[in-house]
């Protein structure tokens, strides 16, 4: 029998809450896909249905499987990104190109985090990363605009994104941050996780240089970054390049940027490797990682690494469009500006 109760997700009192935030989503959605428009893109769609969901240690696909007319049975993973398929589309001439994707990620749910959510994420052909910088910039101002006075906010940090933003390298956060000088101890393991832990970061025993490297720039460098304006931090070691390009300059060193406002990661951007065989050998040593930490691999897509040897040189940048609506709007999660957010077994949506 029913008892007629109505879900918390569902009372009209806690959907009028959120709706205003739902609607400055379409606002900024719109102001986004102008922006788009007028600067020449092509907006595509990709399969959400994929060989592989991304070849990166601690990226977590979930996996499906799909039945044919005859009963064959395949494996397929929903993508964790449009990257793969972008990037076949740029082989194949595309010169200028957008998604607005929805993606999944498993493992993740917190106030930042949701196992499906919208990747806007974009390519240029010829172009240099500090041209998808300023495209990242420019996009972050037309959705604060778009959602009303301009300024982004987040708990109790705010970010005015029409300010110049701060330019800062890894190396110079780490210094300046976590008084660690990072080239110094670029793969030393065991010194970088003594260093951690005197700054009172946890290390675990089978934590590899990548894994203390990420601890330390969530705990102790993140809620430092975008904080009055917008930060982009870039020149990444080369063993956090996961699909960028090395600096010609400074092999040591990969073209990849992420932006921050109030203390929260909003864009990720690469100058793009378009060497197949290195980016196969990077699949494959993440691959093992994963293998050890996690006892399970992901298949590498064939068809990705043929298309990415006859690629021309390009920039890309995947920005979280359910953070940027949340910052935009003031909003106190990514849950309370979805349409119908997601919620655990038995709870009721953050």
């Amino acid at each position: 029998m029913s008892t007629n109760v109505i879900s918390p997700d569902w009372d009209a009192e806690r959907y009028r809450d959120r709706r205003a935030f739902l609607v400055a989503r379409g606002d900024i959605t719109m102001a986004l896909r102008d922006w788009f428009l007028r600067a020449g893109f092509v907006e595509v769609e990709t399969s959400a249905l994929q060989t592989s969901p991304g070849n990166e240690t601690h990226l977590h696909g979930l996996r499906t499987t799909v039945t044919a007319p005859d009963g064959n049975r395949s494996v397929r993973y929903l993508h964790t990104s449009p990257e793969f398929a972008m990037k076949k589309l740029l082989a194949a001439g595309e010169e200028r190109i957008v998604s607005f994707a929805r993606v999944y990620r498993d493992r993740e749910v917190t106030l930042l985090h949701t196992p499906e959510f919208t990747m806007v994420e974009w390519y240029r052909v010829n172009e240099c990363y500090e041209t998808a910088m300023n495209d990242t910039i420019a996009l972050v101002r037309a959705a604060a605009a778009a959602a009303g006075d301009g300024t982004l906010r987040w708990k109790d940090s705010h970010a005015d994104p029409r300010l110049e933003p701060v330019h800062l390298t890894v190396a110079e956060a780490f210094r300046r941050y976590g008084s660690i000088d990072i080239a110094a101890i670029e793969g030393d393991r065991d010194g970088f996780g003594k260093v951690a832990r005197a700054g009172g970061v946890r290390v675990a025993a089978d934590d590899d240089w990548s894994d203390i490297f990420s601890r330390i720039l969530v705990e102790r460098i993140e809620p430092r970054l975008g904080i009055g304006r917008l930060t982009i931090l870039c020149d990444y070691p080369v063993s956090e390049a996961a699909l960028a390009r090395t600096r010609p300059d400074a092999p040591s060193i990969a073209e990849r940027f992420e932006l921050y406002a109030c203390g929260v990661e909003l864009a990720n951007g690469f100058a793009e490797l378009n060497d197949a065989d290195e980016q196969r050998r990077r699949f494959v040593v993440a691959m093992d990682r994963k293998q050890e930490i996690y006892g399970e691999r992901y298949p590498i897509d064939e068809d990705f690494l043929d298309a990415l040897s006859v690629m021309p040189p390009a920039s890309g940048v995947a920005l979280g469009l359910d953070r940027l609506v949340m910052l935009a709007t003031g909003a106190p999660s990514v849950h309370h500006v979805q349409w119908t957010p997601w919620s655990l077994p038995g709870e009721a949506a953050p």
